[in-house]
């Protein structure tokens, strides 16, 4: 028996699922898909980031967008920008965001996250909601981009975001539409 059971133990794991199956929380989704190693609320991404990975208010593919904690958001919200569609419009690939199914925690990928920011700095952003098929009405605080590379002298590897983080066929002109259609 023991024997049957060691060579049970042997037997290579089935091929990981694709990010796009994951339910959950934010956070593990985000790590998942962007390759940045941070764990905690979302809200704490920004500052655990800051000895760890660059940042900055320049949006990048595969950099996580960091959501400031607020009424609507009590623990943050992390994303990961799949597309930039125009300097104040990108497309997010992120979980728990829309209710899907009426359950929350699925994945949604490459939706619109609209600067809206008196500044253009994506300090203040509009989310697509599954719900009202577009962007949301509430305004959402943010800190800021964190970037897959690395802070000089930190010890952690460049990230590497994975490769579904974008559709083949995103919805362009639907993004652009969700953004300055009001």
């Amino acid at each position: 028996m023991l024997s049957i059971l060691g060579a049970a133990t042997c037997i290579a794991a089935p091929a990981s699922a694709s990010i796009l199956d994951y339910v959950g929380e934010c956070v593990p989704f985000a790590r998942a898909a962007s390759g940045i190693q941070i764990w905690g609320d979302a809200w704490t991404w920004w500052s655990q980031a800051e000895a760890k990975y660059q940042r900055g208010d320049t949006p990048e593919v595969g950099a996580v967008v960091a959501f400031a904690k607020s009424a609507a958001l009590p623990l943050g919200h992390v994303a990961v920008v799949s597309r930039i569609i125009e300097p104040r419009v990108l497309m997010v690939t992120h979980a728990n965001w829309s209710r899907i199914g009426g359950k929350r925690g699925q994945v949604e990928q490459d939706v619109t996250l609209f600067d809206v920011s008196p500044q253009g700095d994506w300090s203040r952003v509009k989310v697509w909601y599954r719900d009202n098929r577009g962007l949301g009405s509430t305004t959402y605080p943010v800190h800021g981009f964190i970037y897959g590379r690395p802070v000089s002298g930190a010890k952690v590897a460049k990230a590497r975001p994975a490769p579904e983080l974008t559709g083949d066929q995103p919805d362009y002109v639907g993004s652009l539409i969700d953004a300055y259609a009001r």
